[in-house]
């Protein structure tokens, strides 16, 4: 782990050396969890916008694509269910003063445990050879079935506290599991909050007649706002899908790892509406699509793996991400979630205005339900700079 920091540090030195990314506001020390993109970096991302728009927009005839606005109806987070239930689960380290996130700190906790069955497995394959047969070893190997029990308890607790919403229990876990900050070393914690991540501001001449709008914290919730406009302008027939490039804005706490987590990023997303009754099938069908797109880029296709979410969004009947094998282990580069007909009808709840599709079909009309395949840029520009760093002795 000390030999991929190490390796991870000299990505982020080199990407500001040669003009990939710069801390944002150098000059006056900088703003915390904030980059610029420099004039190699700039070209770089444009590049991996246009392949993803020309693979989603010009490969199917099907997919179109808007710009929606960054500040929308303050009614809209509502429906949306942001105002209520865009939450992090923060711990406080009382020695050190640092938060972290709960569920990341358990996680990472997992990570060790996968960390010790992959090494028993290397070992072996290394003193075996060619007649190991991992399989069989993973089975039957007592050290490494210990291992593999410790981790599905564990598992277990954790997704039973994240479903739950059951913020005692994550502390427990921190508590059981002995999980100490890296900081101070120590396991003085506080207990477990919820943390809102929308950032705020007014909007309006005067203190009196100013409205509360947010800075999205999505792209998403502009493409179902603007679901009739496109179907009725454009006369999309399902399925069809709507693509969208923006940025958009969380007030992480905990933002680490250089460009990895940031509060301003940039989202690549495209909501796809399908009949009710089939989104699984398209849900199976966009997940197949989407790992074949990361492949093609020819970064190798051992460093990809499927992750299903152990909670779902609230507005979520399935959901998995596409995982990256960063210096600093599998993350997150896209997830892929089956939506139902969530945000179309909560925003049909909340305006009062009707947001269905006739079907000429089966003559009658409903609310679709949308697959959504979301690609942070900058998470796919670091896995694109990390798989490109190699150093060559001259």
């Amino acid at each position: 782990m000390a030999q991929q920091d190490d390796v991870f540090k000299k990505i982020v030195s080199h990407a500001k050396e040669y003009g990939f990314v710069f801390q944002s506001s150098e000059i006056y020390d900088g703003l915390a969890a904030v980059y610029d993109y420099g004039q190699n970096g700039v070209e770089l991302k444009n590049n991996i916008k246009r392949y993803w728009w020309d693979a989603m927009t010009l490969l199917h005839e099907n997919i179109v694509g808007i710009d929606s606005a960054i500040f929308m109806h303050p009614t809209i987070w509502k429906a949306s269910g942001h105002v209520d239930a865009f939450n992090d689960p923060l711990i406080d380290n009382r020695d050190s003063k640092k938060r972290y996130r709960a569920d990341v700190l358990i996680e990472e906790e997992i990570a060790k445990i996968d960390d010790k069955i992959e090494k028993e497995v290397a070992k072996a394959a290394k003193r075996f050879g060619e007649s190991f047969d991992e399989t069989l070893y993973r089975q039957t190997n007592p050290r490494v079935a210990e291992h593999i029990k410790e981790r599905e308890e564990l598992h277990e607790r954790f997704a039973k506290a994240m479903n739950d919403n059951d913020l005692e229990a994550l502390r427990q876990i921190i508590v059981d599991r002995g999980i100490v900050c890296p900081v101070s070393g120590t396991k003085n914690w506080t207990e477990v909050r919820q943390f809102n991540l929308m950032f705020r501001t007014e909007m309006g001449s005067t203190a009196d007649g100013a409205m509360t709008v947010y800075l999205r914290p999505e792209t998403a919730q502009g493409i179902f706002v603007n679901y009739l406009n496109v179907q009725k302008t454009g006369r999309m027939r399902l399925p069809f899908g709507i693509a969208q490039i923006g940025k958009a804005f969380r007030n992480e706490i905990v933002a680490r790892q250089f460009i990895f987590r940031m509060r301003e990023f940039e989202q690549m997303e495209m909501q796809f509406f399908v009949r009710p009754g089939e989104e699984l099938k398209w849900f199976a069908q966009w997940k197949e699509w989407r790992l074949r797109w990361h492949k093609a880029l020819g970064l190798g296709d051992d460093k990809y793996r499927y992750h299903d979410h152990e909670k779902l969004a609230h507005y979520a009947n399935a959901a998995t991400d596409i995982e990256f094998r960063m210096p600093f282990g599998f993350k997150e580069v896209e997830g892929i979630h089956s939506r139902t007909d969530f945000d179309l009808s909560q925003h049909e709840k909340f305006s009062g205005k009707k947001i269905q599709y006739f079907d000429p079909e089966l003559n009658e009309s409903y609310t679709p339900y949308v697959i959504e395949p979301s690609i942070g840029v900058d998470r796919m520009f670091l896995s694109v700079l990390c798989s490109s760093y190699e150093e060559q002795q001259l």
